[in-house]
């Protein structure tokens, strides 16, 4: 699904306005529909999104393969729609830009995609799970199985950074948080896959593909769930919420949407965290030699590498009444897309050298990459600690990480990551 992509890191320079999506299609295009995920797969989105932010930060796009949308793609901008979650829903069009088809697919609710009070209800039922005192309780582990999987690396060989350290290291985890099975822990990548590919709805085919997996998935589910009824509590997800009163008794097609929810939270994320942090360092070298001669500088490298890969692109929220957005009129109904991709890049906020991966920049925690507001990523300190655990253990073993080949990247504009990443590992 992806697509090999420009070494180093790209400052968009390839990027120009068009007329036509290919050369055998007539249908004009908004050279501004940044749906598109020719954008992403060849990174060439940074552009677009640049003369967004200084002409067009509220955009509407007539057409798109999602049909019509609001692009929102300043920092401001953003932060103004996501403190306002009555005004602008999660639930009443979803999260991401492709919309319900009453007719083909089957609704999965999952808290994100909820509304006050839905949302706080069942959000507080997972929040346990990831407070300070479960962070320190579960590091032990986490440092010991960064370390065997460092330590089961060769040197100075290629190999695929994001099959042996990205996916195995968040597969890992989930299966601890979820207290799943360990010889079976690659189906949630699998499943994780499908269900964050937004762009498999265009297809009939694989529409129906990626419902059945999101089956396979709720049904392999529904038997550890059955399992764990009437025992006693665990600090894992499926007990918290057998012992809710907010997600004990939700109907299936929920359970399999929060279960897809946490899955594609937990795993998309901070895998693709993990591989830009391998791809990033690489393309700003002075910020790796930076980093190497200071590993006090890790915990902001975190939020630095958060900011400038943005694992989610977007979120989608839908106006429930007539508003005004920075001088645009959005109509009750109208979609939104919020490009938290663009906001991290925001010159007004991060600088003019916000294209670039500075381990010392001075605000990197002000980034949206767990988005704002309620709806707020309910693991970003999971995902920060793990991403800081992964530097910490490279740098006890002064391993650098060579970037030896072109990734191939993730083609859509919801999940942005890498499918690949050759690299070879050499020490400093």
């Amino acid at each position: 699904m992806g697509g090999d992509a420009c070494r180093g890191h790209h400052d968009g320079s390839a990027w120009r306005p068009r007329n036509q999506r290919g050369g055998n299609r007539k249908t004009p295009i908004d050279p501004l529909d940044v749906s598109r995920a020719d954008l992403y797969r060849d990174d060439v989105w940074h552009a677009p999104f640049r003369h967004l932010r200084a002409h067009a930060p509220v955009h509407h796009v007539a057409s798109s393969d999602y049909g019509p949308y609001w692009s929102v793609s300043n920092y401001r901008g953003i932060v103004e729609v996501e403190s306002l979650p009555d005004l602008y829903s999660s639930e009443a069009g979803g999260i991401t830009l492709a919309d319900f088809d009453r007719d083909r697919d089957v609704r999965m609710p999952m808290f994100i995609a909820r509304d006050r009070p839905i949302h706080t209800s069942q959000r507080r039922t997972v929040a346990p799970a990831f407070t300070p005192s479960e962070m320190t309780r579960m590091a032990p582990d986490i440092r010991r199985r960064t370390a065997e999987i460092l330590d089961g690396l060769d040197w100075n060989t290629p190999f695929d950074w994001v099959d042996r350290v990205a996916i195995e290291l968040t597969t890992q985890m989930l299966a601890i948080l979820f207290d799943f099975p360990w010889e079976d822990r690659r189906k949630l990548t699998l499943w994780s896959d499908w269900a964050g590919d937004i762009e498999l709805v265009k297809n009939e085919e694989t529409r129906k593909q990626r419902l059945a997996h999101m089956f396979d998935c709720g049904a392999y589910f529904q038997t550890l769930w059955n399992a764990k009824i009437d025992r006693p509590p665990t600090p894992d997800l499926i007990s918290m919420m057998i012992h809710s009163d907010a997600m004990a008794h939700m109907e299936h097609h929920e359970f399999i949407g929060n279960l897809i929810l946490l899955i594609v939270g937990g795993n998309d994320t901070t895998r693709n965290s993990m591989s830009a942090l391998a791809y990033g360092l690489d393309a700003f070298p002075d910020a790796r030699a930076m980093l190497e001669a200071d590993p006090a500088l890790i915990p902001n490298a975190v939020s630095e590498i958060l900011r400038w890969q943005t694992p989610l692109a977007h979120m989608r929220r839908t106006a429930t009444q007539d508003t005004e957005l920075q001088g645009q009129s959005i109509k009750a109904g109208d979609k939104l897309a919020l490009w938290y991709l663009s906001a991290n890049r925001d010159e007004s906020v991060f600088g003019d050298d916000a294209d670039a991966i500075r381990v010392d920049r001075p605000n990197a925690r002000r980034h949206l990459a767990f988005g704002h507001g309620i709806h707020r990523c309910v693991g970003a300190r999971l995902a920060e600690m793990q991403l800081a655990i992964l530097l910490e253990e490279m740098a006890k073993r002064r391993m650098r990480i060579n970037v030896v080949g072109a990734p191939t990247r993730v083609a859509a504009c919801f999940v942005h990551g890498y499918r690949s990443l050759p690299v070879e590992i050499s020490r400093y």
